[in-house]
């Protein structure tokens, strides 16, 4: 069963629905909770970018194949499987994971009706803002939900019975050196005028990858399970509401078993900056000062609403790095995968290290 078979996603979906557990070749995987309900036979794909192939069977059930097919075991299917047992209900229903001898093939799960990415909504209702609209107040519910995800991860289940830990001496100087890495992979893939300022500020991201050390006290700095490349595009509006997906990690980030809170929050206030960034192309730069003020609010309000909820899993101090490490990552994303995509995480840094900001009016 391959992804680029046509009918092979209404084919794998009438497999688990009839509650058969052979597969050929490979082996279903089925998540407790209820079985996919077929609707019509009829598949169309999610066109928006993304790293693997995602199809709607029916209107009611996803098909992610996975391109390529990931060695196995995935942190995908383990992490669905312990959220869905901790009573997280903010993700899609998990049905199961389809496998062949050595690799996870694909993912199927519940299709959330009138669902749209972040990368359009949070947009949207930003340029509805700029346009004399209602205000975009995205970052509170960003925080929400974020917090909510990191206490789910780290509630014991019998799938993670003893999830959260405390980071050691040792792990802070590997995330530095991650950040490091990340930099100079960076400066080497960034080519041109946004190659020669990234190397012009260099010095002052690494002073910000510098990571300080862990939180004293009782705990420490907590460590735990992370959705690992949490962004507004990963934050799905339904109809009933607002749902996290996509558990795959960052594809350009090494991804540890344990990792503080505040990578995953790092990585969604740049994809705030990012959203901005993409606004202000699509008006020409028209409203940079307004777009710089609502990134300044908006992430804010992301952490006014995210540290009440999470509490001790949140240790702060770790942003900074993160968020700069995170802007490294997203300009060797755009080399590898997505070249028409540095201009966004280019103008966040600008932003960010204030030279020649594209955010300002003076531009």
């Amino acid at each position: 069963m391959e992804a680029d078979e046509t009918g092979a996603s209404v084919a794998l979906v009438r497999l688990i629905a009839s509650g058969s557990q052979a597969s050929s070749p490979g082996w279903l995987h089925r998540f407790p909770g209820p079985q996919p309900v077929l609707g019509s036979p009829v598949e169309r794909p999610i066109t928006v970018d993304q790293t693997h192939r995602s199809v709607v069977v029916g209107e009611s059930v996803v098909v992610k194949w996975l391109q390529p097919p990931l060695p196995a075991p995935q942190r995908t299917p383990e992490l669905l499987a312990h959220l869905a047992e901790v009573g997280f209900g903010r993700t899609p229903q998990p049905f199961a994971a389809l496998y062949d001898e050595e690799n996870l093939v694909a993912l199927v799960v519940a299709f959330l009706p009138g669902a749209v990415d972040g990368w359009e909504w949070a947009v949207d209702d930003l340029l509805a803002e700029l346009g004399g609209g209602a205000p975009a107040v995205i970052g509170g519910l960003l925080g929400e939900l974020a917090a909510e995800l990191h206490v789910a991860l780290a509630a014991p289940s019998s799938v993670l019975p003893d999830p959260v830990g405390a980071a050691t001496s040792a792990d802070v100087a590997g995330w530095t050196a991650q950040g490091l890495d990340a930099l100079d992979e960076a400066l080497k893939l960034t080519d041109g005028d946004d190659g020669e300022w990234l190397d012009s500020v260099a010095q002052a991201i690494r002073a910000d990858l510098a990571l300080p050390p862990i939180r004293a006290g009782l705990g420490g700095t907590p460590v735990q399970r992370l959705h690992g490349d949490l962004h507004v595009g990963q934050i799905l509006r339904w109809d009933g509401g607002y749902a996290v997906v996509d558990f795959d990690g960052n594809p350009a980030a090494p991804q540890d078993s344990a990792e503080p809170a505040a990578r995953d929050v790092a990585q969604l206030l740049v994809s705030l900056g990012n959203v901005g960034a993409i606004a202000n192309k699509r008006t020409g730069h028209a409203y940079s000062a307004q777009v710089a003020a609502w990134v300044d609010r908006e992430r804010d309000a992301l952490l006014g609403a995210y540290r009440p909820v999470a509490g001790g899993l949140f240790d702060e101090a770790l942003l900074a790095g993160f968020e700069a490490a995170q802007l490294c990552r997203e300009l060797i994303y755009a080399a590898r995968f997505l070249p028409r995509w540095r201009y966004a995480p280019m103008e966040v840094l600008h932003y960010r290290y204030r030279t020649d900001s594209r955010f300002t009016e003076e531009l």
